[in-house]
């Protein structure tokens, strides 16, 4: 096992202003992604083209995979605050043209520009804690986020839910620019104080960014070949699985094999989680509007149960007396999101008769994301080598973001058949179901990862 990166000493003096500015700016982007969960019903109802209601993600996602691995190159050769204040930029700018969007074509455009800067800033910062943070402290700082997460969870539904109701679901976007104004401004000043210098023996790999445009544009095929099922759908699907199967293993850790111990365990567990999380998030709150005829607040508010379910998972796995292993809590999650997707998945069977299913299984999947997300970047920071850290943290992201790809294109592919068909009930119970299928394969993969030290429960 190679050594975790150490702290840069220097940078204690500045750690504490610099945690709040990334809190800070964690709660804007937390406000903007369950503000938009919300309001996206919203949205398909005054844009129209439903049967793009999935590329609304999934546009985010393929161009954050991209992001990601520009990022790390970037964080490896440069340090990570080139590419945190860069990301933060972009993805204000993704927001800007989100919000003034007329037409569905636009808002696809706007999330795919949001998701360049998403990717960029959520690689940056992973890279950033682990060089500033020592071991022990690194899990407090990710619960921390994770309660960054947490808070814009009780309030950024409701908000969303009048905003749409009130004036429009434009104002969702816009009212996130605030926010991100502000945490800016308080994260510049400790930003520059910390000094992390770059590390000069990382060789330039400018086809690490060719790989990732590969990937995206593999896992976009993918997608499109299944939201209209004709003889052609074949064709885009067969490109969509060459391009993954080329432009792939580049970006993964050397000698990475999906059956692997230990690193390559993790990412394949945080890419399968990921993707069964994603699909079910992204037409849960469509189903909640649609087919058990809830209002976008009540609906928002059954995401708001699920984000409790994350904080309460991400506080326990920081825990010192946890007396579990870092793989063993990853496992756990694991095993909790299986149950969090399944009875969702059993509700949209049956509409308006099984709904308190849906609201306990979305509780359960919060807390399996939680003990496993942040497990998972653990797991990675202790099993990579410094000057591998970035690479590594790449993989882990790529893994993700490709996961949520997948997993989203999958539903979407459901969900549009079940559109052709006229069959609502088919439309949403048969990508929950796949999504539960996903949460399986992650449950038994996670298995595989090994013996992991569990530094929180050290303190």
């Amino acid at each position: 096992m190679a050594a975790a990166a150490t702290p840069n000493p220097g940078t204690s003096p500045s750690r504490r202003g610099l945690t709040v500015g990334l809190l800070l700016s964690v709660v804007a982007i937390a406000f903007e992604a369950m503000a938009v969960l919300t309001a996206m019903p919203a949205a398909a109802e005054d844009l129209g083209d439903v049967n793009l209601y999935a590329w609304t993600f999934t546009a985010f996602m393929l161009a954050q995979t991209f992001a990601i691995v520009a990022a790390g190159q970037f964080s490896d050769r440069f340090g990570p605050k080139p590419p945190l204040v860069v990301g933060f930029v972009v993805f204000a700018l993704g927001i800007v043209v989100s919000a003034s969007a007329p037409t569905m074509p636009v808002l696809l455009a706007g999330r795919f520009v949001q998701g360049l800067g998403g990717g960029t800033m959520n690689l940056a910062v992973m890279v950033l804690v682990a060089r500033v943070f020592d071991p022990r402290e690194r899990a407090v700082v990710l619960t921390g986020f994770s309660a960054a997460w947490m808070v814009p969870s009780f309030v950024g539904p409701a908000i969303a839910a009048w905003l749409s109701s009130t004036w429009s679901w434009h104002w969702v976007f816009w009212s996130v620019l605030p926010l991100m104004a502000v945490a800016g401004v308080l994260m510049l000043k400790p930003l520059r104080a910390v000094d992390l210098p770059p590390h000069d023996d990382v060789p330039a790999a400018p086809r690490q960014l060719a790989w990732a445009a590969l990937v995206a544009a593999g896992a976009g095929a993918l997608q499109l070949a299944g939201q209209d099922l004709q003889a052609w759908s074949l064709l885009w699907a067969a490109l969509g699985l060459a391009m993954l199967w080329f432009g792939l293993p580049p970006l993964l850790p050397a000698g990475f094999r999906p059956a692997g111990r230990g690193l390559p365990s993790v990412i394949v567990v945080r890419a399968l989680t990921a993707g069964g999380f994603a699909g079910a998030q992204t037409f849960l709150p469509l189903m909640f509007v649609r087919a058990e005829g809830l209002s976008l607040w009540w609906s928002g508010a059954i995401l708001t149960f699920g984000s409790c379910g994350w904080m309460l998972g991400a506080w326990l796995q920081s825990r010192p007396w946890l007396r579990l292993r870092r793989d063993q809590i990853i496992v756990a999650g694991a095993v909790s999101l299986v149950v969090g997707l399944a009875l969702p998945a059993v509700s949209a069977w049956f509409p308006g008769r099984l709904l308190a299913l849906a609201v306990v299984g979305w509780v359960f999947a919060g807390l399996g994301m939680g003990l496993s997300v942040a497990s998972t970047s653990l797991a990675t920071m202790q099993l990579s080598a410094p000057i591998e850290l970035g690479r590594n943290t790449s993989s882990l992201q790529v893994g993700e973001s490709l996961g949520n790809s997948i997993g989203a294109g999958l539903a979407g592919t459901l969900f549009a058949l079940g559109l052709a068909r006229g069959d609502a009930v088919f439309g949403f119970g048969a990508p929950l179901t796949a999504m539960a299928v996903v949460g399986l394969l992650a449950a038994l993969s996670s298995v595989r990862i090994g013996a992991l030290e569990n530094h929180s429960a050290d303190r």
